[in-house]
């Protein structure tokens, strides 16, 4: 019995509203998961997630392999007990983390054996070993081991990746030992080859997994690109399985990805972009740095709810950066997590409500992914 189940509530052209639901309760989609790498929102309490709207959370597999463990979290209880989360968790495979360690990294077909920066330790990632990792953390979505790659990557080197992909995953889903607690997510390949990506999706499908998610894609392509995939793998997956795109992005990218046809996203920048000084808003980017903002009163966004925009002026927070004080990144954090969290909301609002209101959320998202200029 899957760990997951997903229920498709309304559709505006491929857009889709629904409900994931999971051990540790349901999620309205669209949704956003703030990235807890370390089993952490940077700066932010679960308290606080939960506040500004978040209802899931991810979390790094091969980071928290690294420190403190799997198996000393799973005897302090699971990672839920661990971070303090009672709702949904998801960890990615380590693939992608891999990836970005490629300098320090060997693949064969057994896995990945790789050095890490935290300890200078050589350790072996495979497929038993990922799902092994997971199943110990006990979070309810876990993704299967992939071969993330480079872009751009001639045919024969992403054919060749793709088919391992599988090969792994198989070996995943042979390595289970607890799927009525830990769902496991296949993820479609096949790098900027349309065939490829499409042939991926379909084999994946078959399999009748618990979910779908598209890897590969945000390593550096233009955006077109990473549009285009996801236009030919998503119509391709399930309708009753959740749809998850890897590492993406900014609010138009989300949004163009939800008329597409995605359902779950993930990303830094909210919280990474705020550890620089940048703000989202329904105005456009904002960088608190700016010398214009040093005598304004004014909130960061006029239409944003948040503690942040209800307590504190554009001065106040510019001070707190420029003065390096903590708080100033926690202000700024929690108001890109809320505005991130409050737009899913608003696009799942919009798909129920029809063409027109997508269109308006998009051309706001437009101008919430525009970068900062002297204006602002």
């Amino acid at each position: 019995m899957s760990a997951l189940k997903y229920d498709l509530e309304a559709t505006c052209g491929e857009a889709r509203a629904g409900t994931l639901h999971t051990p540790h309760g349901s999620v309205p989609t669209p949704a956003f998961m703030p990235v807890g790498t370390y089993g952490t929102v940077k700066g932010m309490t679960p308290e606080e997630v939960r506040g500004i709207g978040g209802s899931i959370v991810l979390s790094n597999t091969m980071h928290l392999w690294v420190r403190p463990g799997d198996t000393a979290i799973q005897q302090l209880g699971g990672l839920h007990r661990f971070m303090g989360w009672d709702g949904p968790i998801l960890t990615d495979s380590g693939g992608y983390q891999v990836f970005s360690l490629k300098k320090l990294a060997r693949v064969t077909e057994e896995g990945v054996r790789f050095r890490t920066p935290k300890d200078g330790e050589y350790r072996m990632l495979s497929p038993e070993v990922c799902v092994s990792i997971q199943e110990n953390l006990g979070v309810d979505m876990a993704m299967a081991f992939d071969e993330c790659i480079e872009w751009p990557a001639d045919r024969e080197r992403v054919g060749r990746s793709t088919e391992r992909t599988t090969r792994w995953l198989r070996r995943c889903l042979d390595a289970r030992r607890a799927p009525e607690r830990t769902a496991l997510l296949g993820i479609v390949q096949g790098g900027f080859f349309p065939d490829l990506r499409a042939a991926h999706a379909d084999e994946l499908s078959a399999m009748n997994l618990d979910g779908y998610a598209i890897g590969g894609l945000s390593v550096g392509e233009p955006t077109d690109e990473l549009l285009g995939m996801v236009e030919v793998v998503a119509p391709r997956l399930p309708a009753n399985k959740v749809r998850y795109l890897m590492g993406v992005g900014y609010p138009i990218d989300i949004v163009e990805a939800v008329m597409r046809g995605v359902d779950l996203f993930d990303c830094v920048l909210p919280t990474r972009n705020a550890r620089n000084g940048q703000v989202f808003s329904s105005q456009g980017r904002l960088n608190v740095k700016h010398a214009r903002f040093k005598l304004d009163p004014g909130p960061l966004d006029e239409t944003c709810p948040c503690y942040t925009c209800r307590h504190f002026s554009r001065a106040y927070l510019r001070h707190l950066y420029l003065s390096d004080e903590l708080l100033g990144h926690r202000l700024l954090t929690l108001h890109n997590l809320a505005y991130y969290l409050g737009l899913m909301q608003r696009l799942r609002a919009a798909v129920i409500a029809g063409p027109d209101a997508l269109a308006a959320l998009r051309a706001e998202a437009v101008l919430a992914s525009q970068p900062p200029g002297a204006f602002n």
